[in-house]
């Protein structure tokens, strides 16, 4: 199965476990430190390679070492860089995320490239030839908030690709410019905050049908331990997380992309999906960075149960 990810691409160093900022020049000696693919497309990209799918990945990096090393991580991976467009005046999209010994992750991020993608970067056709396209982060790439880039989704769609959103931001102003986007997309799967701020409700659950209400077939709230809200014409139901050992929460939300869109494309249900997507996120959640611990699709079929 061709699946196109499409939007924000993003560098993460992380390391692991960090309680604070060292004094001065002191050294704090971690356990771990690694340079991973991220982001809401570049992330979701590698997760769904590793599940076994043909990914094409699209967005806009810089030309620059830090463009180099996603590059060559995505392409390591099995993901087709073709549709990565490289900037000469803008620096790749990075963050450095000193995971906390809890799993939290607060992050120092540089938006970069990604602000610079419009409709001119993607090619009309790879669209519609995906049997998927996953938009990754529009929120951040808001060039693609263009009547031209609708035009593609809806002939892609009209070819029967399936279109899927996620979000990377938490930031209200960007997450209400995102909900133009839903009239053109299948699935939508925001977080909880990114949930309330799109729509302006305090409930999940009606967050979730004004998500519905806005167009696509489905919408799913992320929660994190608190598992999943699913919303569709059938009504709203709750898939529970899976009880695992939390090391570093960084990428579930693209895992669970990953997941969710690979059941789709093997013909299971909306609520099966959210099952396959809650089951990558819970892997990748036991090690550091997005990828962590996402061998294939057997490892997470089999913690799905």
């Amino acid at each position: 199965m061709t699946v196109v990810t499409l939007g924000a691409h993003i560098l993460d160093v992380l390391a692991r476990p960090v309680e604070g900022i060292p004094d001065g020049q002191d050294t704090v000696v971690v356990e771990e430190i690694r340079a991973t693919a991220a982001g809401a497309a570049a992330g979701t990209a590698v997760a769904l390679a590793r599940l076994g799918n043909e990914v094409v990945s699209v967005g806009a990096i810089g030309d620059d070492d830090l463009g180099d090393l996603l590059v060559a991580i995505m392409n390591r991976n099995g993901v087709d860089v073709t549709g990565l467009v490289r900037r000469t005046a803008d620096q790749t999209s990075a963050s450095v995320l000193p995971i906390r010994g809890d799993g939290g992750r607060p992050s120092l991020h540089v938006p970069g490239a990604n602000l610079t993608l419009t409709p001119a970067a993607v090619e009309r056709g790879l669209l519609v030839a995906a049997d998927a396209v996953h938009l990754g982060g529009p929120d951040v790439t808001s060039g693609l908030n263009d009547p031209a880039f609708f035009a593609m989704l809806t002939a892609a769609r009209a070819g029967g690709t399936i279109v899927t959103m996620d979000l990377l931001s938490n930031l209200p102003d960007l997450l209400k410019g995102a909900t133009a986007f839903l009239p053109y997309v299948d699935h939508v799967l925001p977080n909880l905050e990114q949930a309330l701020a799109m729509t302006g409700e305090t409930d999940p659950a009606d967050a979730a049908r004004a998500l519905l209400a806005a167009g696509p077939a489905s919408a799913t709230v992320t929660m994190g331990a608190a598992g999943s809200l699913v919303a569709t014409a059938g009504g709203v139901e709750t898939v529970r997380a899976l009880p695992v050992d939390v090391v570093d929460t960084t990428g579930c939300g693209d895992a669970y992309c990953a997941g969710f869109i690979t059941a789709l494309l093997r013909g299971r249900d909306v609520p099966e999906a959210s099952r396959w997507g809650t089951a990558a996120a819970a892997t990748v959640a036991q090690g550091l960075g997005s990828d962590a611990g996402l061998t294939d699709l057997s490892t997470v079929l089999a913690l799905n149960g």
